[in-house]
């Protein structure tokens, strides 16, 4: 968005809706008031300016005497349209001349191009969508899984705002009669019971923390989980990506240290995507480069959240049980799996798996609590950890990635401790980090005026910090916003959105 157009112009804008290249087909949107004018004057075939609303018309673009395409135009008048504004969407046939040969004549008619999210603004600026609404559009065009697809289609049909709005508007009742007890403070009464107060604050306290917790989830489901594949060199690492993914992805050698860089790729396990890491076996080296390749290993296990630690038989057992003790102490949900199982001899499958697995002393399996109540509002929405994970089954997996054995096993367990399969997505998840800021603050504020009504403080402190919850509350819907806010959110679009 370009500090030289105002986000507010009324002016007409146009852009690519389609993604640009060689296709069957490109559609160009166009949203404005004089949409439907500036299409109609090189529009070869109906008045476009007589049809009804929701029409489909056939006929061609010229400009002047060239016809530059036959094309399909669909026709939305507002306010019955995604911008409440009159839209046209022009389907031409995918040649990229074609298209940009298109938009440059309806530039010189009147149109103008598009920035980023500039449409999906309109929706907001006009009241099609609040403010997570919008958001929501862009996760769902990025939504690359079924959970991340559920979690924004959740969001974009207004689950979070209905509930967000329902706990402004009890706000805003008792806000409205502190401010009334303000207008007659020199009566001394009072129109907002204190207790009444009390109890809406813990009430809606409860379903902000069930918010704020629910960011862990959300946040996976829609960015996807990063695993890590750990161990020493030669023990099968990258065997097991290759096996995971179905493809030849890492290269694979009989000589330790091959792998030196992190290889990662992305694959649907359940609806979930994970992003599986193969790094540089963990041991001391004298070669820099192995070295510097053993360094990120380590930066990829802290940022991980899942960690498989891969061991072969012909390891000594003592030293497995000091990686996962190592492992315990980083508090990351982690899986030991045996690869080379045919190489495993009785004693040694006695031995490993007489090691204590769990990260807490609690049962296999267990849920771990939530860290914390409150997250670092610097972090970014990869940082956020995973505390409602499952951490660990009690026994290693045994597999031969080579022979493909076990695999299957070995991502269910995987699925078994992300439990994300346990989520009703029907409920309302936040995965917006912005969102949960918001609401930390929201909680902080109204945490104040519990602390306030237990002490001899007056109504205007109780007032001020009641308002400031609502001013939190109505950043994420978009009641209270900035141009900047604005310019911020709906730049991270795509043009034609």
């Amino acid at each position: 968005m370009s500090a030289a157009t105002p986000i507010h112009s009324s002016d007409t804008i146009i852009a690519l809706a389609t993604p640009s290249g060689i296709g069957a087909i490109g559609v160009i949107r166009l949203s404005g008031p004089e949409a439907i004018a500036i299409v109609n004057e090189v529009f070869s075939g109906k008045d476009l300016s007589i049809q009804k609303t929701h029409t489909l018309h056939f006929g061609t673009i010229k400009d002047g005497d060239l016809v530059l395409d036959e094309v399909l135009v669909s026709l939305f008048i507002g306010p019955k349209s995604y911008t409440r504004e009159n839209v046209i969407e022009i389907s031409t046939h995918g040649s990229a001349y074609i298209i940009e040969s298109i938009i440059k004549l309806l530039i010189r008619k009147g149109a103008r191009p598009a920035n980023p999210g500039e449409f999906t603004l309109r929706a907001f600026l006009n009241g099609q969508l609040d403010l997570s609404q919008a958001e929501a559009v862009a996760d769902l065009i990025a939504s690359n899984s079924q959970a991340s697809h559920q979690v924004a289609m959740q969001q974009m049909r207004g689950g979070f705002s209905h509930e967000l709005q329902h706990l402004r508007d009890q706000l805003i009742h008792f806000a409205s009669m502190i401010e009334l007890e303000l207008d007659f403070g020199e009566e001394d009464v009072e129109f907002a019971n204190r207790e009444d107060l009390k109890g809406l604050i813990y009430q809606i306290n409860r379903i902000l923390h069930r918010l704020i917790q629910s960011f862990e989830q959300g946040n996976v489901m829609k960015n996807g989980v990063p695993v890590v594949i750990a161990g020493k060199p030669n023990v099968g690492k990258s065997t097991l990506l290759n096996a995971l993914l179905n493809e030849e992805r890492a290269i694979v050698s009989e000589i330790a240290g091959t792998t030196r860089d992190t290889v990662e790729d992305e694959m649907m396990i359940g609806g979930i995507n994970f992003r599986f890491i193969d790094t540089a076996g963990i041991r001391e080296t004298v070669d820099i480069i192995e070295a510097k390749g053993v360094e990120r290993t380590h930066e990829k296990i802290g940022q991980a959240k899942l960690i498989i630690y891969l061991v072969d038989p012909q390891q000594d057992v003592s030293e497995i049980g000091s990686q996962v003790e190592y492992l315990r102490g980083l508090g990351i949900p982690f899986l030991t799996v045996v690869n080379k199982n045919d190489l495993a001899a009785p004693e040694f499958v006695e031995k490993v798996s007489g090691i204590r697995y769990q990260v807490s002393g609690g049962e296999p399996d267990e849920v771990a609590k939530p860290r914390s109540q409150f997250l670092p509002s610097d972090l970014n929405e990869s940082d956020i950890p995973l505390s409602t994970f499952n951490f660990q089954l009690s026994t290693p997996l045994f597999i031969s990635a080579k022979n493909n054995e076990g695999i299957d096993s070995l991502k269910e367990n995987i699925l078994r401790i992300v439990n994300l399969h346990a989520i009703n997505t029907d409920d309302v998840l936040v995965s917006n980090i912005r969102h949960l800021e918001a609401l930390q603050k929201t909680e902080a504020s109204l945490n104040r005026v519990l602390e306030n009504i237990g002490n001899p403080v007056t109504s205007d402190f109780l007032a001020m910090d009641i308002k400031q919850a609502l001013h939190y509350l109505g950043e994420i819907t978009g009641q209270v916003t900035t141009d900047d806010l604005l310019e911020t959110i709906f730049s991270k679009f795509c043009i034609g959105k």
